[in-house]
């Protein structure tokens, strides 16, 4: 089976019918979206065929790549564009092998079960302690050769920790992955090619476009010596397109021992159901400075890492930091790189309305916490008519979270004092969840608004005092709800202490008011009441 020439990848048409195909076959119109069984498999199929593209597209101007955006190539261009790689994307015989290592064999390795390939499957230690409680053992036995290829580049793409010896990813383990697609789905080419840059761009960062030997690009075409003698591999030393086929972990898929039946991912029948695999630790160790352009990353002592999910999910909260990036005093965040190029250099040629596709595994070292995927609409940013108007706009959407993250933490601290008084530890992350849960559509509202003032006017101030007291308005509105009626109200009455509640309640809105708030919002302060008021409202009393 040859990646590039077989008919494995999972679609769904304009029709709502599912299907399988080559990636020669990705231009197709009437295709809309991957279709894999999993969400996991939908994000790393993405991924392949961007890694696929970037890697054999000869596009060499922005010309060139908006032309193909409108016009897409037939899939006998995308054949010709392949056919180089071919070699490299075999997923069995005797040779070289897709993202597995040539040098394994059973008396050198361990065998697993093929559902060890499955992220989210319990390991060994799991199984040893009977803990598997949640994610159960037993319920991946056999893949198809389609399933199993698309689980191996999982794996190999997210790669988690997995032991003493088994390397993560160049991004780490479980890493965030943001993508650039149409608010309204046109078709799969289109989605696809929005995250592709020019080819020379692509090929001026990190890397050495003139490492122009095969295994350079595509690291399972030679021995793992041959590439990092000094056991690290640093972006210098190999070809840019490595860090779409990176490989970490070491693993030979065994074609030998196969059955006939079903696969426990797609239900299709086969003949060559993979039930075992060969694995073996100190895989490619990758050290250094490296970027993934599908990513975005934060600032650490000088050093950008990659993000990844965290508890709590994903919501509008990272909407200024994955689109556009953010600064304070503490931190700073940088988009995707093909984030940061579509709003800096393309704007205008992408055309339409776009949303950033946000996915990935939330990790505990090697145990998978949680999946998460969000989109986050951009409505007409991409159409702004330059940097100056995306600035307006990145003020004032950072004016509104820092609002709600301060109100967020108000509304968490009075629960906790409400609940437990004095320092109280625990996971309170519920509460922040259900505030910017029950916040998330005004924010939107007030977004788009302000990407539509400023399209129509770039001179024009996006949020305005009444916008911002607007705003102010919802977040309070919002905490006072859920203490009274949510978190704290609605506890049984006999387990309640009335004066701590009615003193959380007070310090609430003191801080929903205070000059923090006020401050973060960019308030006015309220003036203060003269003294000839103060002895008016006394003698009154």
């Amino acid at each position: 089976m040859n990646l590039l020439e077989n008919a494995w990848m999972p679609v769904r048409r304009k029709d709502g019918k599912r299907e399988w195909i080559s990636p020669d076959r990705l231009s197709d119109s009437d295709i809309i979206a991957f279709d894999a069984d999993r969400p996991d498999f939908n994000g790393a199929l993405m991924q392949f065929a961007i890694g696929l593209l970037q890697s054999t597209a000869a596009v060499d101007s922005s010309s060139a790549w908006r032309q193909l955006l409108t016009t897409p190539p037939d899939a006998q261009t995308l054949r010709q564009w392949f056919a180089p790689v071919s070699d490299a994307f075999s997923l069995d015989g005797t040779g070289p092998r897709f993202m597995q290592d040539e040098a394994l064999t059973p008396e050198t390795s361990a065998y697993n079960p093929i559902s060890a390939l499955l992220i989210e499957s319990p390991g060994e230690n799991a199984l040893r302690n009977n803990s598997d409680h949640f994610a159960k053992r037993g319920q991946c036995q056999a893949l198809c050769p389609a399933c199993a290829a698309t689980a191996l580049f999982t794996l190999q793409t997210n790669a988690p920790a997995g032991g003493v010896g088994y390397r993560t990813g160049l991004r780490g383990g479980g890493p965030l992955t943001t993508l650039l697609l149409y608010q309204t789905p046109t078709n799969l080419w289109q989605d696809v090619w929005l995250n592709v840059i020019e080819r020379p761009l692509h090929l001026s960062r990190n890397g050495d476009a003139g490492r122009s030997a095969p295994y350079f690009r595509f690291p399972w075409l030679a021995d793992i010596e041959a590439l990092q003698p000094g056991g690290e591999l640093a972006p210098a030393q190999v070809h840019p397109d490595h860090v779409f086929w990176a490989t970490p972990r070491r693993i030979r898929l065994d074609v030998d021992d196969v059955i006939a039946g079903h696969c426990d991912v797609c239900a299709r029948e086969s003949s060559e159901l993979i039930r075992h695999f060969a694995a073996k630790n100190y895989g490619l160790n990758y050290k250094g400075a490296w970027e993934h352009p599908l990513s975005p990353y934060y600032e650490v002592k000088g050093e950008w890492l990659p993000l990844h999910p965290q508890p709590g999910g994903m919501g509008y909260r990272h909407w200024l930091a994955w689109i556009l990036g953010a600064a304070d005093g503490k931190s700073k965040q940088r988009p995707a790189y093909v984030v940061t190029h579509a709003m800096d250099a393309r704007l205008r040629q992408m055309g339409g309305t776009l949303r950033l596709w946000a996915f990935g595994y939330d990790m505990d070292n090697m145990k998978a916490r949680c999946w998460y995927e969000s989109s986050l609409p951009l409505y007409g940013l991409g159409e702004c008519s330059g940097k100056a108007a995306v600035a307006s706009i990145s003020s004032a959407v950072a004016t509104s979270l820092a609002g709600a993250q301060h109100a967020a933490f108000c509304l968490r601290s009075a629960v906790k004092d409400a609940w437990f008084g004095g320092d109280a530890r625990g996971d309170f992350s519920s509460v922040d969840a259900e505030f910017w849960h029950r916040t998330e559509t005004p924010f939107y509202l007030q977004l788009r608004h302000c990407i539509e003032t400023v399209r129509q006017d770039e001179t024009a101030e996006p949020d305005t005092l009444e916008i911002r007291q607007a705003w102010h308005r919802t977040l309070v509105g919002t905490a006072l709800a859920l203490f009274d009626s949510t978190f704290v109200g609605t506890g049984p009455i006999e387990r309640q202490k009335p004066r701590r509640i009615a003193e959380a309640h007070r310090q609430l809105m003191n801080s929903l008011h205070g000059p923090k708030m006020r401050a973060a919002l960019r308030l006015p302060t309220p003036d203060k009441p003269t003294a000839s008021r103060g002895k008016t409202a006394s003698a009154v009393v």
